[in-house]
């Protein structure tokens, strides 16, 4: 068997690289443990949230299928932060688990150039520090031209609860038991890493009047932009908000030492922005109480998903803690949770494209990288898939910057800064995140996924008309006046605004913050989809916002395109720190612009860096 791409894993990361790199027309092989694990949802039943969602909106703008599976099994949609900022609000849905992977399982199986196979992974094939294919656990070598790592928690899994571990991967699946070895053999550095899921509920057993309830969004969204579907709000599934009480407190309290964590059994580092309830109780102890989510999985089964219970107490100790919840004093636990640790690499030793820096045309993507999340492990895949074929047709790798979407700068923070714990995207890690908005993600990234390939002409076109009715749609309110005409002003006041003294344009009167788009639409004969209403209201009511992004942006990107020589002698930069040095040679930026947000290296290292590269460039 020959492949021209191997893809090691059916997570998320895994279907996004195997999807990209065939509908690049890759002969692509996946090779997974269980094929009907295929796109599974071994925690958090949702797509999405703050930051994650709009890595959705992004994998999809680059041709991605995340956000279009997404649309066609949520449960609930729901956009977050709708009176804040437009730079913090994001879509989250509650997917049903069954559909989800039923969907994703029916889209791979249409897919042309992609082969599925089950089974397990324990070695890679290697040359001369090149892949060459894979080795199965029964022996069977599979040779290609590039392997991509999307192995989740699977590299030597081990569940724990209490005292308790077991050799497993989610599911009481089997987990690889060799595979990081090999890497490590290979030059890889190999670090152990946990994570957690809170406990199932049977649904019946809850009493919901005891909760606050969470309703959908009354308005119908789509992560995919090429969906448009709709559908009646109404009909969501609801959600549900209860708190933990000082007696659940007191109950992790009294048994903290029986936890997996505090009894010491954990090995690996767990999220610090996901932490189990007994890591909250212990690092929070001001709080007198903590919210937790009542989510439901799927219409095929009957579980509640306890969303922030995540725990790795045993089994008795879980019952207590359930118990005591408000609502769930009589609550049967269908499933108990669990701690999960696994190993992963050091993304210090990724390159940009997410290519090893140790072994050539051997890419790795999600929990491998040291990172947390569906959406994280499926912008990575996306990424690995593209520049893959990017690899294999001589082609430059696709890397996106910082300022141009979330993925780039998860990627960035992976090899630049490295991960202790399991690395989780938040807003606030993006410098420029009124530039990366949810309204905004095809307008960034679209023209990437159509020239690479992944996004049809019949999308594009759409994409083009949707850029052509916002320009014509501002030079419409440009031009178009009102003047303090009687019912004009007494239309203003009807909406809380001031009246005029003077004409204004239609442009600067929706610069006020009581009026919409929508208010001012009646002034103008026209009619536009509400993307393009949307997206044309935030450019003009943040204008100075965006403006100033975008030219701190561009300083940013001077220091981005002064390239780095992937030779350079750290060791002959003058007056350069020893703490950069050793950062530099270990990390080995691709620019200027990476080198600056390396902890250890300060501005005046950069400054002698600078006067090192203009030497060498007029010595040549």
């Amino acid at each position: 068997m020959n492949y021209d791409i191997i893809v090691v894993g059916g997570g998320h990361a895994g279907i996004e690289a195997c999807l990209s790199s065939s509908r690049l027309g890759k002969n692509t092989l996946l090779v997974t443990g269980n094929i009907e694990n295929i796109g599974d949802m071994p925690c958090n039943p949702s797509i999405g949230g703050p930051a994650k969602g709009i890595v959705v909106r992004e994998i999809d703008a680059l041709g991605g299928e995340m956000g279009k599976n997404t649309d066609k099994s949520f449960l609930q949609m729901k956009m977050l932060n709708t009176k804040k900022g437009p730079a913090v609000r994001a879509l989250r849905a509650q997917a049903d688990k069954v559909t989800y992977k039923n969907e994703i399982l029916k889209t791979l199986k249409e897919q042309e150039n992609l082969t599925i196979l089950e089974g397990m992974v324990e070695d890679l094939i290697t040359n001369n520090k090149m892949v060459c294919g894979v080795k199965l656990a029964d022996g069977t070598e599979i040779s290609s031209k590039c392997v991509i790592l999307t192995t989740g928690t699977y590299l030597k899994g081990a569940v724990l609860y209490g005292s308790t571990k077991i050799s497993s991967g989610p599911h009481d699946e089997k987990p690889s038991l060799h595979l990081s070895d090999k890497l490590r053999d290979l030059g890889f550095t190999i670090k152990r890493l946990k994570t957690g899921t809170p406990p199932r509920i049977e649904k019946s057993s809850i009493d919901f009047s005891k909760a606050a309830l969470e309703p959908g969004s009354d308005e119908c969204y789509n992560f995919s932009v090429s969906n448009k579907l709709l559908y009646n709000p109404d009909e969501q599934l609801p959600c549900h908000l209860i708190y933990t009480t000082p007696e659940t407190h007191e109950i992790i309290k009294a048994n903290l030492d029986k936890s997996s964590m505090y009894g010491g059994y954990v090995e690996g580092v767990g999220p610090r922005y996901c932490p189990s309830i007994e890591d909250k109780i212990v690092r929070f102890a001001d709080k007198e109480r903590h919210q937790l989510f009542l989510e439901p999985e799927s219409i095929y089964y009957d579980d509640i998903y306890i969303q922030g219970f995540s725990t790795s107490m045993p089994h008795d100790v879980q019952e207590k803690m359930v118990h005591s919840l408000p609502g769930l004093e009589n609550a049967v636990i269908n499933k108990y949770a669990y701690a999960i640790e696994y190993d992963a690499i050091d993304s210090l030793q990724l390159k940009p494209s997410l290519e090893t820096k140790v072994i050539e045309n051997l890419f790795t993507a999600g929990q491998i990288n040291g990172t947390s999340g569906y959406e994280e492990a499926a912008g990575q895949g996306l990424i690995a898939g593209i520049n893959a074929c990017m690899k294999l047709d001589g082609k430059d790798p696709l890397i996106l910057k910082r300022n141009e979407s979330y993925i780039g700068v998860l990627i960035d923070d992976l090899i630049v800064k490295g991960v202790i714990d399991p690395y989780r995207l938040l807003t606030s890690r993006a410098e420029y995140r009124l530039l990366l908005r949810h309204d905004n993600a095809d307008i960034r990234l679209r023209e990437y996924g159509h020239a690479i390939g992944l996004v049809s002409d019949q999308e594009y076109d759409l994409f083009k008309k949707k850029l052509s009715d916002i320009e014509e749609l501002e030079i419409k309110l440009k031009e178009n006046k009102v003047t303090p005409k009687k019912e004009i002003n007494e239309y203003l006041v009807s909406l809380n605004s001031t009246p005029l003294l003077d004409g204004i344009t239609l442009y600067n009167l929706i610069k006020r913050p009581e009026i919409s788009i929508k208010d001012v639409l009646r002034f103008i004969d026209c009619e536009y989809s509400d993307e393009v209403l949307e997206q044309v209201e935030i450019n003009i009511k943040y204008e100075g916002y965006i403006k100033k992004a975008v030219e701190e942006a561009k300083k940013m990107l001077e220091y981005e395109n002064i390239r780095i020589p992937e030779d350079i002698d750290y060791s002959k930069v003058i007056n350069l720190a020893s703490e950069a040095k050793q950062k530099l040679n270990e990390i080995r930026p691709v620019s200027v612009g990476q080198a600056m947000r390396i902890s250890g290296v300060n501005p005046s290292d950069i400054t002698m860096l600078l006067m090192h590269l203009k030497k060498e460039n007029r010595d040549e």
